[in-house]
């Protein structure tokens, strides 16, 4: 580097040191000087001494003069050391020691710090209640480093704990080094503006300020372009607004809020950077983004008002009449120091008013009432006893209730109370042998701002005042005999006669205390020199807002009061005690595992992450498909215009970008239905040509899409020409043909990195004679790679390890396992002295253990059943600043209260170890499932595979999940999961638990004729899985539901070779009978059960069991009626079983002949006789043996309400969920709001209904006989001009009632 460079470049650093200095920074100068050594005597004040030579001028780390340091009169924790540094200095560290050849040292103590030796403020670290750990002897010095540097020039020492077995003792040292800064006072009716010359290539404003006022306008920036942001000081919140145009009346849009309780005199910073799209507002390290209007992205400052808004343009100021009252330091525009501008009277500074260059400091002594023991003691004006009375003070609180003030009335009549009652003050006088009077005013009085009260009594008038506010007064005119005794503010003395206090004690902060308009001097009270006290801290205002910034996630209302907070999760889809923890399960997958059934259900993608739940509906099949809904599932057809030389779709989906990216990514497998019909309008023009249409797939807006589904991506082909059937052999699309005919290509999209449709572009539209049609269906996804992620820990010593588990404030953990094992350590994080771990302590108990640094905590579980039972056992583990939670499956969660002032922070640092620990004891054996950390699932099975003694993957899911198969489905294995094998049922679904159910007519007749064996097992206990006709049944199990208004009607009838029968049937009265016929030459053996009126139309379910000759009947929830058999217990040869109408009966008698002949009218439902199932077998497999007569219509006629999910009225959102909803119900009235859906529907059924007929009709002439499960199917028209297209919902996107006719 030439050496005019170097010159050159070691001025600028020197200006830019000199520049930052002047703004009160170091650079990077190390600042830990000692500060104490050389101070002069009088630096050094005490709250006591215990003789001359424990003065605290001895008190100086490593000397030995005098007694060898500090110590005070009375050892308590009243007592103070204060030392003055002479001026604002930066304080980075502070060393203690013990006094000097003595036992006398500090355990633990507090750091005071104040500009003024007064209004002093408590050094809290960010991750501590502000406790410093002292000494273990008298010699050691404990240094202890400050998290970040504190400027002040007072410091105030206070003895928290010291050595039992001696008294307070103290040397110390401060560390620190010199602060200048530039600081300007304003009156309340000054200001200082500034006019840019230039314009800025950016927008950064800082500065330092403390005011008492708890509202006023801080800075008022204007552009060139009629905008303007405004920062104000409101109820003691910083709020930033933007205005426009310089007439507009609008008071401005508030763009973000920040800080609280700034109203304090203390020093806040404030940081304002505006970027390209968002501006950053920091408030005490406290960062909000906000992001700003279009119009400001570009926009330039050229003027600045400072205390005040100076711009006359401006018809409606933000805040009006309401001027910065306090001080401003260092404030910095883009490096610029404006103060020292005004200072040195720059011509582009203005100074309006009466601003000064030091900070004005006013005097105001508070008191803190910290806990249930807090009281002052003041003694009363003997004036008060004769003339007029006067009480005032002013108090801040968040409590609602507390009592502020109670006095004895004149010569024990009564007594007086002055105090807050759901945040409203109250003033209760009860005199003796008179009725209590009371008197009430304001409201809201617990929101932390300051209030000022006034209490007046003269004569016989008694009056109580709000905030000065005459609308806010209560008075009453009767005389009242008030005090000249002691008066009790805030509590009373424990076992004190003279006081009582039959309300909460208050918590909170009071000043100026005035009595009959004398203010008390708190600092007498402070040295004893006035009254009395206890648990009070005196000068200084201890509260804090616990809600700003508020530790409530994803929109949880913050609440507080003086000693801990609370949120209100209502409405966020999220629970807990910071609503940390969502409510709802991660996919359909997962509610199916719980058992849920079809419907619509809130799914939370990310779990405790920033993604909000989703409404989705979940059709339960063999697969949990996830159906997310766009704005146009409907069949769109399109007519040619000349006009138009392309047409585009936009599709919009119910759910936000990143819920859709993070349901594709999770998900196994997803498809979207795409649909082009045509008639001479081409596609892709393959297989050369530009393409004509394309669609727009994927993440974010899309990308061009150039390939039909059923193709590769980029493929520029149809489904077709991987088929090799296209129309034409010479194209790739049926469409691309240009026939005149209709024609199409269809299919599914797979391929979820092109998923999904966003928009569809149509570009042969405009020819003569050109129509064409679409439909897009709905995006559906099935399977949750996340929910079955599992490993399998063969081995004590097997682990897999992570990267260290970041979870400082909240941290939630959920997972499945399954193990033989009666103990093991299912997770570990350690820290240099935190820790979080989960652990199986023993066969019924669970474990979850941490420490952030406030001694180790437990959560525990016990529970009532083995957990080592080889089965899937969920465990929720949640830690946050309030409290920790364990929840072991569906058991009550246990839970154990934070500390309210504590370390709050996690800090790990090594790596996360599962199955296992650091030291290799105590390891897991089993497997864990869908383990998930805030939201974010570890890949178990990717780091199994690399690792010995660890298996990815766990097998055997039906030991946990066969109970979910119902009604005689029987539990199969899948690799990710389980399914129903409903064979040997007589309901299907997801669970077999859908009944199956038709409607009958008086000439419907369902015969399901049992087949030849050409093996009969011998030797099976279990009932056959086929009946045969040459078997011998010793016992029958059958079940059905009916419901109709027939009597006499005939339920079922069982035929056999032998002419032996048995018949379920209604007689004339409405009962139940059972016939059996076991031999054929005596008479049928009837069983009446004693259960009336079957007959009433209302659904009712009988269930028969016979084994030998013992049979019992169970008709509903009634008691099983048992008979016996007499004359025969086998039934031999069955031929058939028949519902409905019997057309051949021979072997009946002439009554029963009769009563099937009318056969039955109503609706039957989940028939089955042992492991038959005749209903099922008819409507939904179409080569069983069944023989069907007359019509017989599938229906939902055995249900209370349609199974349909869309076809319910009402749509819930979120908010309208009441919080008492079970977040595993489906949302079974909640459905896509397009009205277009409901058309679709009504013109489907019409569709079909006139099919239906003319096929009927087509049937009936042309042939005559007995046709057996024919569907009705829509015939397309034979003329190739008209639409032949129909826009019937597939059957996999959403379920719907499937009717079904057959007919003779």
């Amino acid at each position: 580097m030439p050496l005019r460079s170097k010159s050159l470049a070691g001025i600028t650093a020197l200006v830019a040191s000199l520049l930052l200095g002047s703004c009160g920074t170091a650079g990077e100068e190390v600042c830990d000087s000692p500060l104490v050594s050389n101070l002069p005597p009088s630096s050094f004040r005490s709250s006591s001494q215990l003789s001359s030579s424990h003065g605290p001028v001895y008190a100086k780390v490593n000397r030995r003069e005098g007694a060898g340091g500090w110590s005070p009169a009375i050892s308590d924790r009243y007592q103070w050391l204060e030392v003055d540094l002479g001026r604002r200095t930066q304080i980075t560290a502070a060393a203690s020691q013990g006094r000097y050849g003595s036992s006398d040292w500090l355990t633990a103590y507090l750091l005071m710090f104040s500009d003024t030796g007064h209004n002093w403020r408590q050094h809290r670290q960010e991750d501590s209640f502000g406790a410093f750990p002292g000494n273990t002897n008298a010699d050691t010095v404990v240094q202890y480093k400050l998290q970040q540097p504190v400027i002040a020039r007072y410091l105030r020492l206070i003895p928290l704990d010291w050595n039992p077995s001696g008294r307070i003792g103290l040397r110390l040292e401060i560390y620190g080094c010199q602060y200048t800064s530039d600081v300007a006072n304003f009156d309340g009716g000054s200001s200082v503006i500034y006019r840019l010359s230039v314009r800025p290539s950016q927008t950064v404003i800082s500065l330092k300020f403390k005011t008492l006022k708890n509202s006023g306008t801080l800075l008022h920036a204007e552009g060139r372009r009629s905008h303007s942001l405004t920062l104000v000081l409101e109820k003691g919140r910083l709020l930033l607004y933007h205005q426009q145009g310089v007439s507009s009346s609008s008071a401005g849009q508030l763009l973000v809020s920040l800080g609280s309780l700034l109203d304090d005199q203390h020093w806040h910073e404030v940081k304002m950077e505006r970027l390209s799209t968002h501006l950053n507002l920091t408030v005490d390290k406290n960062t909000q983004q906000v992001h700003i209007p279009a119009e400001l992205s570009h926009w330039d400052i050229h003027r600045l008002s400072l205390g005040a808004v100076q711009s006359p343009g401006l018809q409606k100021p933000i805040l009006s009449n309401r001027n910065f009252h306090g001080c401003l330091e260092n404030l910095l525009y883009n490096d610029i120091n404006l103060i020292n501008l005004a200072k040195r009277s720059n011509p582009q500074v203005t100074v309006l008013g009466n601003v000064t260059f030091s900070c004005a400091e006013p005097v105001s002594v508070t008191v803190t009432f910290t806990d249930s023991q807090s009281f002052l003691q003041l003694p009363g004006l003997t004036a008060w006893s004769s003339g007029s009375v006067s009480i005032a003070l002013q108090f801040r609180t968040w409590n609602k209730e507390g009592l502020l003030l109670t006095f004895n009335l004149l010569r024990q009549q009564g007594a007086a109370w002055l105090f807050l009652r759901e945040a409203r003050l109250h003033l209760q006088i009860n005199k003796a042998a008179a009725d209590l009077l009371e008197l009430s005013a304001g409201s809201g009085l617990n929101d932390g701002q300051w209030h000022s009260v006034e209490l007046n009594a003269r004569q016989d008038h008694l009056s109580i005042t709000v905030d000065k506010d005459e609308g806010a007064t209560a008075h009453i005119d009767v005389p009242v005999p008030l005090t000249d005794g002691r008066l009790f503010f805030g509590g009373c003395p424990e076992s004190s006669p003279e006081c009582q206090n039959p309300f909460k004690v208050f918590q909170g902060c009071m000043r100026l205390l005035t009595l009959n308009n004398r203010t008390v001097d708190l600092i007498k009270v402070q040295q004893r020199l006035l009254g009395s006290y206890s648990h009070l801290q005196i000068d200084m205002c201890g509260i804090i807002d616990r809600c700003s910034p508020s530790h409530c996630e994803h929109g949880g209302k913050c609440t507080q009061s003086w000693s801990t907070f609370h949120c209100n999760c209502s409405n966020s889809g999220y629970r807990g005690a910071t609503c940390h923890s969502s409510s709802y399960e991660q996919s359909c997958e997962a509610y199916k595992h719980k058992g849920n059934t079809s419907g619509h259900y809130y799914i939370d993608v990310d779990g405790s992450g920033p993604i909000k739940p989703l409404l989705v509906y979940c059709n339960m099949t063999d697969r949990a498909w996830m159906v997310i809904q766009h704005n146009n599932t409907e069949l769109t057809r399109l007519h040619s215009s000349p006009e138009t030389h392309q047409y585009s779709a936009h599709f919009d989906y119910a759910s936000e970008e990143e819920q859709l990216a993070a349901i594709i990514s999770q998900s196994e497998h997803c498809e979207q239905e795409l649909s082009y019909f045509c008639r001479k309008s081409r596609l892709l023009n393959t297989p050369e040509g530009v393409p004509l249409s394309w669609w727009m797939g994927g993440p974010g807006p899309g990308q061009v899409q150039t390939y039909w589904a059923g193709a590769l991506p980029a493929s520029r082909q149809c489904a077709c020409s991987l088929q090799d059937n296209c129309l034409d052999s010479n194209h790739f699309c049926n469409c691309d043909a240009d026939s005149d005919q209709w024609t199409n290509d269809s299919g599914l999209l797979t391929h979820k990195e092109t998923l999904p449709v966003r928009s569809l572009i149509l570009g042969d539209i405009q020819r003569p004679g050109s129509e064409a049609a679409y439909e897009v269906g709905p995006l559906r996804c099935h399977g949750d790679k996340n929910f079955w992620n599992a490993a399998s820990f063969d081995k004590e010593t097997s682990y897999l390890h992570f990267p260290t588990f970041h979870g400082e404030l909240n941290a939630d953990i959920s997972f499945l396992f399954k193990t033989t094992s009666s103990s093991g350590v299912f997770l570990e994080n350690l820290g240099i002295k935190d820790f979080i771990r989960i652990e199986l302590s023993s066969s019924f108990e669970v474990l979850f253990s941490f420490d952030v640094g406030n001694g180790p905590l437990a959560v525990r579980v016990l529970t009532s059943v083995p957990l080592n039972d080889n089965r899937w056992h969920s465990v929720r583990a949640e830690r946050n600043v309030k409290e920790a939670s364990l929840c072991v499956d569906e058991l009550p969660f246990a839970a154990q209260e934070a500390p309210s002032d504590g370390h709050i922070h996690l800090q790990l640092n090594s790596q996360l170890f599962i199955g296992g620990t650091a030291s290799r004891q105590k390891g897991f054996l089993g497997c864990i499932r869908s383990l998930q950390l805030n939201g974010v699932t570890l890949d178990l099975e990717e780091r199994a595979r690399i690792t010995p003694g660890v298996r990815p993957g766990c097998p055997g899911h039906c030991s946990s999940y066969d109970s979910l198969c119902q009604n005689q489905g029987r539990c199969e294995e899948r690799a990710n999961g389980f399914s129903c094998d409903c064979s040997g049922s007589a309901y299907t679904g997801a669970f077999c638990h859908k009944e199956l159910s038709a409607s009958f007519m008086s000439t419907t007749s369902l015969a399901y004729i049992l087949k030849e064996p050409s093996e009969v097992s011998r030797n099976s206990s279990a009932l056959p899985s086929s009946v045969y006709s040459e078997t011998t049944l010793r016992g029958e199990n059958f079940s059905l539901s009916f419901r109709t208004g027939q009597a006499p009607a005939l339920l079922l009838y069982v035929t056999s070779l032998s002419r032996e029968y048995l018949v379920l049937l209604i007689n004339k009265h409405g009962e139940l009978e059972l016939r059996y016929k076991l031999h054929s030459s005596r008479e049928a053996e009837v069983f009446a059960s004693s259960v009336m009126n079957l007959a009433d139309g209302r659904l009712h379910t009988v269930a028969v069991r016979r084994l030998a000759d013992i049979v019992s009947i169970q008709v509903d929830q009634n008691a099983r009626e048992n008979f016996n058999l007499t004359t025969d217990v086998e039934f031999n040869s069955i031929k058939s079983i028949i519902l409905g109408r019997v057309y051949e009966s021979e072997e009946l008698d002439a009554e029963l002949n009769t009563l099937a002949s009318l056969g039955f009218t109503g609706c039957l439902s989940a028939v089955r006789f042992n492991s038959v199932s005749p209903l099922k077998a008819a409507l939904l497999h179409h080569d069983s043996p069944v023989t069907i007569t007359g019509p017989l219509v599938q229906s939902s006629c055995a249900s209370s309400s349609s199974a349909n999910p869309y076809a319910a009225e009402t749509t819930h959102s979120l908010s309208d969920q009441p919080a008492s909803v079970d977040p595993g119900q489906p949302l079974v009235n909640a459905i896509r709001s397009d009205s277009a859906l409901i058309g679709g529907v009504i013109a489907v059924v019409i569709f079909a209904t006139v099919s239906a007929l003319a096929i009927m009709t087509r049937f009936i002439c042309s042939k005559k006989g007995t046709y057996r499960n024919q569907e009705v199917k829509a015939a397309q028209p034979d003329d190739g001009h008209e639409f032949p297209f129909s826009s019937q919902p597939d059957s996999q996107r959403a379920p719907s009632e499937n009717q079904k006719e057959y007919f003779i």
